[in-house]
């Protein structure tokens, strides 16, 4: 990545003065309303276009001048860090609360019915879109077959994958309680299990500071994070701000989980696994706080699709002053994606339950095999497994059992020996003309 340029000193006499004259224009104050509101770095605001002639330096102390009046601080340690609640991100946040609140179900149309299966889908999307984000190197595809059918880890992108799909799940069940170091070893033992250099790094702090985040492409200092020594102190604090709120100082939970979020990434408690692990508190902080919807959003899956600018929000709030709002913004349009992202989901799984509905008529076909018959007349080379149906239903391993052997008694799937344990379920040789048959007598087609 590019490094990105240092913004000039907006405090600087002349510069100053000049930024507090620009605000008392009211052409100048739009502008200036405008940038913050897309909440532009430096290196775009010097090339903002004007009517009236004005230098870049000039113009940037006025946007600082204007951010400095309307921001909050928030301090870890000797760090002290700003936010400013622009009308974008205000809006945001109204309509993520929106989403979430008591008519969300309604809006998201998620149906009661498939809450469990649209769970675990969104699970897996998050543990692989996670891992792959950290460098793991596998397909969406080839990952969550290994998921479903819980396939044994052969590498280490693998291993990441299983990692974080085994945390998530462990987060869901102490969603509603308060964080400790111990809880916080125990994700971070998780997440990195079998893939770090010394497995004794696992579930404890860094006890040095040979560790820099460094940019991928071109190997340039991105971060230097504060030293080994004070680690401990500042995470005490983060745990604190995770667990309570400061009834002085209002802070909104999904800003709140920005600031977890980014304060994992700052502080780097860890020698690695801290993207992970701050994604994963992330995902903890907002069920904490009543975000339910949270468990169906892959954010991850969208952070991939723009690493570039992921990165950027880290480095634009780290260099210009420690002004968290960059990040903040990132994630909140993130967030909106996601959920947009969730709803296509949906939909498309709508589509896909009426294609079945055919299917469920069927004499002695129940919803679960219906389903299972639309994904072999999709795939012809589709290969199941009892583990990947239990994983995909949520249900028993002998209720998976028993709908793919009864859809063997019945003739439309054959039943393949791997070898004592193992079987796979694939399309029985008169699949076609079975289905054929049993759909006429249903509709009475002919």
């Amino acid at each position: 990545m590019k490094q990105v340029e240092k913004a000039p000193d907006w405090k600087e006499n002349i510069a100053f003065a000049k930024g507090a004259e620009l605000l008392s224009d009211p052409y100048f104050r739009s502008l200036v309303n405008k940038i913050n509101d897309e909440y532009l770095y430096w290196n775009k605001v010097k090339y903002q276009q004007s009517k009236k002639k004005v230098s870049a330096r000039a113009l940037w102390s006025a946007v600082k001048l204007s951010r400095s009046v309307k921001s909050r601080e928030i301090q870890f340690g000797k760090y002290s860090f700003t936010y400013n609640l622009t009308d974008t991100i205000l809006k945001e946040l109204h309509e993520f609360d929106s989403h979430s609140g008591r008519n969300s179900e309604a809006e998201a149309g998620i149906p009661e019915n498939d809450k469990k299966r649209y769970l675990v889908s969104s699970i897996m999307e998050e543990a692989i879109a996670s891992s792959q984000i950290e460098g793991a190197i596998t397909t969406r595809k080839h990952a969550k077959e290994m998921l479903r059918k819980n396939s044994k880890p052969t590498n280490k992108s693998e291993q990441m994958i299983v990692n974080n799909y085994l945390t998530i799940k462990r987060i869901l069940e102490f969603q509603n309680e308060p964080i400790t170091a111990d809880k916080l070893f125990e994700i971070h033992r998780l997440i990195t299990n079998q893939t770090l250099d010394d497995s004794a790094d696992e579930g404890r702090y860094r006890d040095n500071n040979d560790i820099n985040v460094i940019d991928a492409i071109d190997g340039e200092i991105v971060h230097m994070p504060p030293g080994f020594k004070t680690v401990p102190k500042l995470m005490t604090e983060l745990i604190y701000f995770f667990n309570n709120d400061d009834p002085a100082q209002f802070i909104h939970p999904i800003i709140k989980g920005c600031i977890v979020h980014f304060m994992i990434g700052y502080i780097h408690p860890f020698v690695d696994g801290n993207g992970r692990t701050a994604r994963a508190l992330f995902y903890w902080y907002m069920l904490k706080k009543g975000y339910w919807l949270t468990e169906y959003l892959s954010v991850s899956r969208l952070i991939i699709k723009s690493k570039t600018q992921y990165a950027q929000a880290y480095i634009y709030s780290e260099t210009d002053d420690n002004d968290l709002t960059y990040f903040i913004k990132y994630k909140l349009k993130t967030l909106k994606q996601a959920f947009e992202s969730l709803t296509n989901y949906v939909q498309r799984q709508l589509h896909e339950k009426k294609q079945t509905t055919d299917l469920k008529k069927i004499k002695g076909i129940n919803e679960r095999q219906a389903l299972v018959l639309n994904w072999m007349q999709e795939d012809a080379d589709l290969l199941l497994s009892v583990k990947e149906i239990e994983t995909r239903f949520n249900i028993s391993n002998q209720t998976a059992r028993t709908d793919l052997e009864e859809l063997v008694r019945q003739g439309y799937l054959d039943m393949i020996e791997f070898n004592k344990k193992t079987k796979g379920f694939c399309r029985g040789s008169k699949f076609e003309e079975k289905l054929k048959k049993s759909l006429q007598k249903t509709t009475g087609a002919k």
